[in-house]
């Protein structure tokens, strides 16, 4: 009877513990939750909102004064529809490459068959950390030929060790032994084995590797300063930056009410440019969730 009782009394004390420690839990993720998205929406709301209400903090959780003249005076600039086409394409054709010579390496390792495997590796990894510099690969690059034009945004970085890495342990852990063997006594080959069997269920990988390829390169400005001079092949982030710049030094250039008015319009066009350049790309989030949560769990797993 009395061991009853204590039983009872436990579980009432676990479940008050449990119901504190679920209640901080959940407001702690609710706090750091509201941290990430406020400023998210509060980028959105000023970018439609009265820059001078936006300046004297008016502006919390709701736009004042609903304005689009920096969104129109954006989009005024031609070329924002060259560039914006100009990133799209180079994020498909750049994740597709990545895709092509980061999965297949991954697997490739990841084989304890493969001749070589660990001076494979160790070949792979020393770059990672020891890179030859930004001159000497600006000379590889043009000795190449591929300075202004599209290829350069593509094929250059297209290998990265980190996800080669990560591949190699999702493949590792994620797949049995045992299948490539079946596979081998029913005749399949190795090429065949790897897109009818690895690449299937590999789906949470892909979609890993793919997302940070593909955010990577959306948001990829630098490489473009420096490898690209024709404004044709331009990507969205510089030409962006550079029209914020044109809109710095005009208001250098000018005072009194007119400098108002330019600030004011410069700063709604800072907060456009924000989201026009990240709403494309957060999009794909939601649909690539729950491949990414899985991708990264496997992916992280010590082999």
């Amino acid at each position: 009877m009395d061991l009853t009782i204590k039983k009872s009394e436990y579980k009432k004390k676990r479940k008050l513990t449990d119901t504190l420690f679920d209640i901080g839990v959940y407001g702690f993720a609710i706090l750091l939750m509201l941290l990430i998205i406020y400023p998210l929406w509060f980028v959105i709301i000023a970018s439609f909102s009265n820059p001078a209400e936006v300046a004297n903090g008016n502006v919390w959780f709701w736009p004042s004064e609903w304005k689009l003249d920096g969104y129109m005076e954006l989009f005024k600039q031609d070329i924002i529809w060259r560039s914006y086409f100009n990133t799209i394409l180079y994020t498909i054709v750049g994740t597709f490459v990545a895709l092509a010579v980061n999965i297949p390496a991954g697997y490739a390792l990841s084989r304890k068959d493969l001749v070589g495997r660990k001076w494979i590796s160790l070949f792979y990894i020393i770059p990672m950390f020891v890179g030859g510099g930004l001159i000497p690969t600006y000379l590889i690059i043009k000795e190449f030929g591929l300075l202004d034009t599209f290829w350069v945004m593509v094929l250059p970085f297209a290998v990265s060790t980190f996800n080669i890495i990560i591949a190699r342990t999702f493949f590792s852990t994620s797949l049995p032994e045992g299948l490539w063997e079946a596979a081998q006594i029913d005749g399949c080959n190795t090429f065949r084995y790897f897109f009818s069997f690895v690449i299937p269920l590999s789906k949470a990988i892909l979609a890993v590797i793919g997302l940070w390829t593909a955010v990577g390169i959306w948001n990829s400005w630098f490489n473009a300063l420096i490898y690209l001079t024709n404004e044709d092949l331009q990507p969205l982030q510089l030409v962006l930056r550079r029209i914020l710049i044109a809109n710095e030094s005009l208001l250098g250039a000018t005072s009194g009410s007119l400098a108002t008015e330019l600030r004011q319009l410069s700063d709604m066009m800072k907060y456009a440019a924000i989201v026009v350049s990240t709403l494309p790309i957060m999009c794909l989030y939601p649909f690539l969730q729950k491949y990414f949560n899985q991708g990264v769990m496997i992916g992280s797993i010590k082999e």
